[in-house]
């Protein structure tokens, strides 16, 4: 067992139900490595200052080293009865140093020490995602390159709409992708500030030099106010909000890979190795990694709400209910690596149905906005076009015949400015490439994009 940092004032043992419940080293021991950067700096900062020995701080810096290399190979051997990751590390150091790790805890407290880890953490773990959505971006980009010919069915409220190049489609996922990319990029100036030496709360009256640590850590900037310093956990609530932003987007790409992989819709065909089958039913193919992924994103969300509920009541500064932040920030940001890194591999191996998608496409339905617009052009009102290829699809497309079988005689009783060329904007590469307007669907325009995007995400 660990021995306690503040146990001398106490007169009884602590219940070992309270330490079973309040021990926190079961899931901060992820942050062993910040805590002994942030204490190693914290070591040098106390001799520059002298506060502490030269002689004492190599003793100590020597040692945190020898920990952290423990700790980087994977022999260091964490003590589960430890209450928290700085009490196992203050410990296993006074075991191998002796006396001098005592004073490695002066000018700081666990309050400021924890609000740096956890900066720490996030630093680097931020930038990680980053770096996995952009290759996420990389892997739908090809897909979509391999496929920049390919037409599909457009939906609103889930009902054939327009044609739209399925690399339009995947570009929207880019999109999408990138805003979250620069959400967290954000939300990194706000992580970027060193907190440690705001002690308990209110700073310390001891020599130290702030800044001095901070440019051991690579921070950009100190926290100015040492009672927000500790109790800020807003940086965690923003990557937690930005997270459930992006599961969001990820739960929407995976539903559309669902659909197009029914046999309703019949569009992809989602690889074997990302498929489960049925234990009674010989016939299934599951996409079930795909429905997971839209499953986890509620637990991202329960995530977000756990940590503003967990902070909506306290007060200024330090509590220990904040504890608890790190088991949903944890949950989610492992999640979200999961599920990117499994997306990413899913759009390397998606087959397209093409015979499949070309009869959909079939659906002359799909060209009733062209129509519209060639009566535009010919001067008529927005209004009346609408009301004149409304009458037409009542007509025929709604009693099964096609507008592309009608005779010129017979366009003309819906319009006399609807001659026989009509027919010709009645496919889908034509309707695409009549797109025109910039983010728009036509090819010309959807090649630019791809063609920045391969650019950007190449840079």
């Amino acid at each position: 067992m660990t021995k306690k940092l503040w146990g001398t004032r106490f007169i009884k043992k602590s219940n070992p139900l309270m330490d079973k419940f309040t021990s926190s080293i079961s899931f901060d021991q992820r942050l062993a490595k910040y805590d002994i950067a942030g204490s190693i700096a914290h070591a040098k900062m106390l001799h520059k200052q002298k506060i502490i020995s030269s002689k004492d701080a190599g003793l100590i810096v020597g040692g945190l080293k020898e920990l952290g290399a423990q700790i980087g190979s994977g022999r260091f051997k964490f003590d589960a009865g430890a209450e928290d990751i700085h009490s196992n590390i203050q410990d296993a150091l006074f075991k191998k140093i002796g006396n001098p790790a005592l004073k490695l805890h002066t000018a700081r407290s666990r309050n400021d020490q924890i609000a740096l880890d956890i900066r720490m953490y996030l630093m680097e773990e931020v930038s990680g995602l980053v770096a996995l959505i952009a290759v996420l971006q990389k892997s739908i980009l090809n897909f979509a390159r391999r496929n920049n010919k390919v037409i599909i069915p457009g939906y609103t409220h889930l009902q054939v709409a327009q044609c739209v190049l399925l690399a339009h489609h995947l570009l929207a996922y880019l999109e999408s992708l990138e805003r979250d990319k620069m959400r967290l990029v954000d939300a990194q100036k706000r992580i970027n500030a060193m907190p440690l030496g705001s002690c308990a709360l209110s700073g310390t009256g001891l020599p130290i030099d702030r800044e001095f640590v901070k440019k051991e850590l690579g921070f950009k900037t100190v926290t100015a106010n040492s009672l927000d310093s500790v109790s800020d956990r807003d940086f965690i609530i923003e990557v937690l909000a930005d997270l459930s932003i992006l599961s969001v987007h990820l739960s929407r790409f995976a539903e559309d890979l669902i659909l197009w992989s029914t046999k309703e819709f019949n569009f992809i065909d989602i690889d074997f190795s990302f498929c489960t089958g049925s234990s009674i039913m010989p016939h299934k193919k599951n996409p079930d990694v795909l429905e997971l992924i839209r499953g986890y994103a509620g637990r991202i969300h329960g995530d977000l709400s756990n940590v503003l509920i967990l902070m909506k009541g306290l007060p200024l500064s330090y509590n220990r209910d904040l504890q608890l932040d790190k088991p949903p920030l944890f949950n989610s940001i492992d999640t979200v690596k999961d599920v990117l890194g499994i997306l990413a591999e899913v759009f390397k191996y998606i087959a397209i149905n093409e015979e499949a998608v070309a009869n959909k496409l079939m659906d002359e339905s799909l060209f009733s906005v062209d129509v519209v617009e060639y009566l535009i052009k010919k001067g008529i009102s927005y209004r009346q076009a609408h009301d004149i290829v409304g009458r037409m699809v009542k007509n025929c497309l709604d009693k099964g015949r096609k507008i592309s079988s009608l005779s010129t005689v017979e366009l003309k009783k819906y319009s006399p400015q609807l001659e026989g060329d009509v027919k010709k904007i009645l496919n889908a590469w034509t309707s695409v490439s009549l797109k025109t307007s910039y983010g728009g669907t036509s090819p010309r325009l959807v090649r630019q994009q791809l063609k920045k995007w391969s650019k950007r995400l190449n840079a």
